[in-house]
């Protein structure tokens, strides 16, 4: 009979950041286990609940017994089954007999051709089998593949070891209303867990599979399923805006759903003192310290009161919310601390200590990095039109945050406290900027500089990086990246394509590299580094939407400037819905291998040598086109210049139909490469549409 499974382990605290994972890789366990063994039907639904003291999966749909099974088991080669007479042989009945079916004869076999010889095949139902075994094997396997972070070894009341995340108290086996029978970590399986530590009467008898997460939210004031109580959090915490934002990143949401089984959400305040603090400070220390959550006005300004998410609901929480207070005044106060000692030196006081702070034994200090970045920062504002100064100064400046108190003490605010310290310092607006702006962007999605000298620092940041570190032999491998070069070059590359820099790669490479001048342990990485960034340029314009073989005819031209990337491929985009452009990408494909095959270089084309009516109407076409194909490029129409060319489809078509390109007359055959090598480069000039027809 199929009815609604349910297994829970019910634990002592489980590790927070761990939970999540936990009550998945759980439940998927079981379920496979079971799907593995045929014990669920195709619309089965598993529910995952994970909670501080529990790990469980509620199945619907689970059979009592597995379906009999036709099985047709090959039995062995009829050439070693039977002797030179049609007797059987000795491996033949040792053969039945290990598969379990010592009494068969020959005669109960089947003979059928298995390739290229007959062999024997026995048929026969295999009968299902029950639940409770194989939802033994299911749970062994699934708590055994846990992705448990540190596992812990206690002793059982009689006296065993049992090895898992943290102790387990009680075990829920239930299929409908009947406890399946099974053992794991020492216990037996029943149908009682026990509630919310404080809240509840304490056990809570689950009586059907189904009853499991009302009983233990009505009697047990828990709610067992992570993104339910996730989401009453949010909820609790917008009913408490008035108006205001409240901050609530994922990344905490989840810590704190990890944390409580019966969230409730109180108001709490500070001192209007600390608000003098630069806000990211604070935030960060009553998010990554308190798991608090902090408000904002409309306009993003901090406010003095925050929430907190407890795990105990009281008419009376006075006592709550004045312990939460109390411990989040000393970590204000040394923010307060912080900020106010780390104002008294200047970042360009802080700057002769970078040399004491190793960036790589192979590249030497913070100090030696700063003035390659400084260097290159300068050479790439001339090439931006940015202020030279401006960004030299922003460079300089831009990691002697480091050295603070603050940032020593927060490492995630490096780059914003460097901004507020310059201001303080009197810096002009673009270099205070420029120290929290290098760092952009940090991850996928993350804004740009804003500055022009940000901008500067932040590509001579990152492009520093990662031909310094390619450059001691340490790229990317795999999935390991430890120096995070790829974000270094997804940054380098937004940055150029969306700021729509003019600027040539070849040339950013060679200074980034000229930096590194005389240093033994650098080999010049120019020509890997460039493919690299091609590589990830090439996904990066796929997650745009463009396809495969439109990227790949912008990209496989090895473009130096990307500033007009993105043009060159909706203009390849338009042209690929063009009627011509299978024929003309097909054609041109077949022109780059004529190209490549042919000896030399193609010479200018004799109009006199143009013999055949086709070579010359072609010749014509693209006499009559060309000047309207160049001077749409020019105007960096590339839509126009590509669709312009689809007038050559017929003359194209002709050509090839009607002319032998290798004719015997060397002069004839030159003159007709001639005509192809200007067609390619007329039709590759915004992009190489033979990839269209990859």
């Amino acid at each position: 009979m199929n009815q609604t499974l349910l297994v829970e382990l019910f634990t002592e605290e489980l590790p927070p950041k761990a939970l999540a994972k936990l009550g998945e890789a759980f439940a998927a366990g079981i379920v496979n286990g079971l799907k593995n063994r045929d014990f669920l039907e195709a619309d089965s639904v598993a529910t995952s609940f994970a909670s501080p003291r529990r790990l469980a999966v509620s199945i619907t749909k689970v059979r009592a017994t597995s379906p009999d099974k036709q099985i047709r088991e090959k039995v062995l080669p009829v050439a070693v089954a039977l002797d030179a007479n049609g007797n059987a042989t000795a491996p033949l009945a040792k053969k039945l007999a290990a598969l379990g079916f010592p009494n068969l004869q020959v005669s109960d076999l089947e003979r059928a051709v298995d390739g290229k010889a007959e062999s024997f095949f026995y048929s026969y139902t295999a009968p299902g089998t029950a639940l409770a075994a194989s939802l033994q094997a299911a749970l062994e396997d699934a708590i055994a593949k846990l992705p448990i972070p540190k596992v812990m070894s206690y002793q059982r009341p009689d006296g065993s070891t049992v090895h898992f995340v943290r102790p387990v108290h009680s075990i829920i086996a239930l299929h409908g209303s009947d406890i399946v029978d099974l053992n794991a970590l020492g216990l037996s399986a029943g149908r009682s867990t026990q509630g919310h530590r404080f809240l509840s009467a304490g056990t809570v008898t689950i009586n059907h599979a189904d009853d499991y997460n009302r009983a233990l939210k009505e009697e047990g004031k828990v709610t067992a399923n992570v993104e339910e109580r996730k989401e009453q959090i949010r909820q609790a915490l917008l009913a408490k805006a008035n108006g205001d934002q409240i901050l609530m990143p994922e990344s905490l949401l989840d810590e704190v759903a990890a944390l409580v089984e019966w969230p409730v959400v109180y108001e709490c305040h500070f001192e209007e003192e600390f608000l003098a603090v630069p806000q990211e400070c604070l935030i960060l220390t009553m998010q990554t310290n308190q798991k608090y959550f902090a408000v904002t006005d409309a306009a993003g300004k901090l406010r003095s009161r925050f929430l907190i998410v407890s795990n105990l609901a009281t008419d009376t929480p006075e006592h709550i919310i004045q312990g939460n207070e109390r411990v989040v005044r000393p970590r204000l106060s040394d923010a307060k601390f912080f900020f106010e000692q780390d104002k008294k030196k200047t970042l360009a006081d802080r700057l002769p200590l970078l040399a004491n702070v190793v960036y790589h034994n192979k590249l030497g200090s913070q100090a030696e990095r700063t003035q390659r970045v400084k260097t290159l920062a300068g050479a790439i504002a001339k090439l931006i039109n940015a202020d030279v100064a401006l960004a030299e100064r922003g460079a300089l400046l831009a990691k002697a945050d480091l050295l603070t108190d603050m940032v020593g003490e927060f490492p995630e605010l490096q780059g914003i406290m460097g901004t507020y310290y310059a201001k303080h310092d009197g810096e002009h607006a673009e270099v205070a900027a420029a120290a929290s702006e290098h760092y952009q962007p940090r991850f996928a999605g993350d804004a740009l500089p804003a500055t022009a000298t940000g901008t500067a620092v932040a590509l001579a940041d990152k492009l520093e990086t990662l031909v310094g570190i390619w450059g001691i032999g340490l790229q990317p491998t795999g999935d390991k990246d430890p120096f995070a070069l790829r974000r270094h070059a997804l940054g380098i590359l937004r940055m150029l394509v969306e700021k729509r820099l003019t600027i040539s790669l070849q040339a950013l490479l060679g200074a980034a590299v000229a930096l590194f001048a005389g240093n033994s342990n650098f080999k010049d990485p120019s020509a890997e580094v460039l493919n690299f960034l091609y590589d990830r340029l090439r996904g990066q314009l796929r997650e745009r939407g463009f396809s495969q073989n439109e990227v790949e005819a912008v990209v496989a031209q090895n473009p130096d400037s990307l500033d007009n990337i993105v043009e060159r491929l909706q203009a390849v985009q338009s042209f690929a819905a063009l009627p011509e452009s299978a024929s003309l990408a097909a054609a041109n494909k077949r022109i780059t291998n004529i190209l490549k095959k042919a000896e030399g270089t193609p010479g200018e084309i004799n109009p006199s040598l143009l013999q055949e009516a086709a070579e010359q109407a072609l010749y014509k076409a693209m006499g009559d086109v060309k000047p309207s194909v160049d001077q749409a490029y020019a105007a960096g129409d590339f839509t126009g210049a590509l669709k312009t060319l689809a007038a050559l489809r017929e003359g194209v078509d002709a050509f090839f139909n009607d002319v032998m390109v290798n004719a015997e007359d060397l002069a004839l055959r030159n003159n007709r490469l001639a005509l192809l090598a200007s067609l390619h480069g007329m039709l590759n000039q915004v992009a190489d549409i033979s990839k269209l027809a990859a």
